[in-house]
């Protein structure tokens, strides 16, 4: 299955057409005839969903509201009002796109596919974003460096010296280049601060488990990261 879709509209012949031509796609599709169905058919986590704006029950608009505060998914609104209001209020809610009835079968399956593509590609960047050596993690993102899911107490500067040498595993940095890395190059102090930097990481990582130690010395050089 290339997705699962769920389709939101109360128009029997539109819902047909779109599941038909969504299904030959290799999408599977749920379909909700109100808003109270969207609700129930949200428990089989839906990729995407394609809304219509005027269904019995709550329209369009309030169910992208509730709806965008249970999950991240794409929402594209298919429907026919066309007023320029109608679009903003749309994307205001919380939609993603707009389209407007009568459509192209052809762009609502090229949009459809470019938010599937932006999802993934957000997905995989968020999986790259946290980095795992054994026991020992490091998440990018919030500049956390944890051993078995606890956080290791770092500052700013412990984290990014872990960050570059992790992010390089087997590399080996100079005190030198560590320093201009993460100080920058203008910055006033040697690189004997990386030394006291690094005695600091390696003291708290062992003392949750004194085998911890991922930074290696290479005598007369620098640091690497080698995999634990």
């Amino acid at each position: 299955m290339k997705g699962k879709i769920l389709l939101a509209d109360d128009e029997a012949s539109i819902v047909e057409f779109i599941q038909d031509a969504l299904e030959d796609e290799g999408y599977e599709v749920l379909v909700a005839n109100n808003g109270n169905e969207v609700f129930k058919q949200l428990v089989h986590k839906p990729e995407l969903i394609i809304l219509d704006i005027m269904m019995p029950g709550p329209d369009g608009f309030e169910i992208c509201r509730a709806v965008r505060e249970m999950v991240s998914c794409p929402i594209i609104f298919l429907s026919a009002r066309y007023a320029e209001s109608d679009r903003i209020q749309g994307l205001a809610v919380g939609g993603d796109d707009y389209i407007v009835k009568p459509f192209s079968m052809r762009e609502l399956k090229a949009r459809l596919a470019a938010h599937l593509r932006r999802e993934q590609r957000a997905g995989a960047k968020a999986s790259l974003a946290v980095l795992h050596y054994g026991d020992i993690s490091v998440d990018l993102n919030s500049y956390r460096l944890l051993y078995r899911g606890q956080s290791v107490p770092v500052t700013v500067r412990e984290f990014e010296i872990v960050q570059l040498l992790a992010l390089h595993p087997d590399r080996v940095f100079s005190r030198e280049q560590i320093y201009e890395k993460v100080w920058g190059y203008d910055a006033e102090g040697n690189s004997q601060t990386v030394t006291e930097h690094v005695k600091n990481i390696r003291a708290k990582l062992v003392s949750y488990n004194s085998k911890c130690n991922p930074i290696a010395t290479v005598w007369g050089i620098g640091y690497k990261w080698v995999r634990v």
